[in-house]
């Protein structure tokens, strides 16, 4: 070992049988302050449910006071563990992936843990190996758990095999390896086939995500089936395949009206909420109005779409939801209160119907 690895391993030594020292030191005074032993403190702190009511509000009125916060590091040393999760996500600009790493961040604060954030890039063109490298850093010495979005690991499924932490996929596997939770992208996207086709329209051109994407194939053929089924008539021309961001929606609207400009299909679903953003642009620069020239829907865009005008009809789910429900799961592993076989939950798509569509 070279001498600066052993000078940096002494101090890190050093810096946390500190941190012990002064954890330690501090728990003491909580315990004097609530008139109970340093066991209890430590108890209250880390098992709460070791300790009754009583003793607990004494400890935490204690804490307050005094304004006690527990070391992390000291934490760390005392439990095995780094108190430390890995979240992937595919692309940091989308709204759906701030809003679900904001209330994954919420939830794991809550359990006492804190959140590192690994954005792969899908989207923008990064290479497999680059979200590959990401998970090879996630180890046991680093983190205790890792939660995935999608296609955060897109074409690296096989990856989660190798995983050694306890782990959650937030969409849907084609191989059940790890816990799981998603939305109903097949289902959604039927609900807005059938709804368009009940709504009157007999014609509608879908801006699709990229085919190499499953999640995007599901949506398209999803779509078709329910339209077709309730009166609709599927069109694959009228069909254009974007990337999943908002220039490709706005590429989208502008070849549909070269092509068919002279035909107009009745709506535009887009297959996504950042496509649909850019859809919506070019029909305003070309002065189309919404919904009386064409009528515009939308996988996705709960909640931020709250805020367009013209208002968006979108079929999809909260992503607090899918955040809270995969944090649960994940802590489950983390804790101990759940081991075997890999689960698997889907949420149900909502339709969130406006006068555009």
């Amino acid at each position: 070992m070279h001498a600066v690895q052993i000078h940096l391993q002494i101090h890190l030594q050093m810096d946390l049988q500190s941190a012990i020292g002064r954890s330690m030191s501090t728990i003491s005074k909580v315990a004097e302050r609530a008139g109970v032993s340093r066991t209890t403190v430590s108890h209250v702190l880390n098992h709460a449910d070791r300790v009754s009511k009583p003793l607990r509000d004494k400890v935490m009125a204690a804490v307050e006071e005094l304004g006690y916060a527990p070391n992390p590091q000291a934490r760390s040393l005392r439990t095995g563990r780094t108190n430390l999760i890995a979240v992937l996500i595919p692309d940091i600009l989308n709204p759906f992936y701030v809003k679900l790493v904001q209330v994954i961040q919420t939830e794991l604060e809550k359990a006492g843990l804190e959140t590192m954030i690994f954005n792969t890039d899908v989207p923008g063109g990064r290479s497999v190996e680059h979200g590959r490298e990401y998970l090879r850093q996630i180890s046991p010495k680093r983190f205790d758990g890792i939660l995935i979005a999608d296609f955060a690991v897109h074409r690296m499924h096989e990856d989660l095999e190798r995983l050694t932490i306890p782990a959650v996929f937030i969409g849907q596997l084609p191989s059940q390896v790890i816990d799981s939770v998603g939305i109903d992208d097949a289902g959604g996207a039927y609900l807005m086939g059938k709804y368009l086709a009940e709504a009157g329209h007999r014609r509608v051109a879908q801006i699709t995500g990229p085919s190499f994407f499953d999640q995007a194939v599901i949506r398209r053929s999803a779509f078709d089936e329910g339209f077709g089924q309730h009166g609709g008539i599927v069109d694959t021309t009228l069909h254009y395949e974007g990337s999943y961001l908002t220039p490709s929606g706005y590429e989208g609207v502008e070849w549909l009206l070269r092509e068919h400009g002279g035909n107009l299909p009745d709506a535009i679903f887009f297959s996504s909420s950042l496509m649909a953003q850019g859809g919506l642009a070019a029909l305003y620069d070309h002065k189309l109005r919404i919904p009386d020239d064409i009528a515009v829907a939308s996988f996705g865009g709960w909640e931020h779409f709250d805020y367009f005008r013209p208002r968006v009809t979108r079929v999809g789910n909260d992503p607090a939801l899918l955040a809270t429900r995969s944090v649960a799961m994940l802590l489950d592993r983390v804790e101990g209160r759940v081991d075997g076989t890999p689960r698997n939950e889907i949420l149900p798509c909502i339709l969130r119907q406006f006068d555009t569509a």
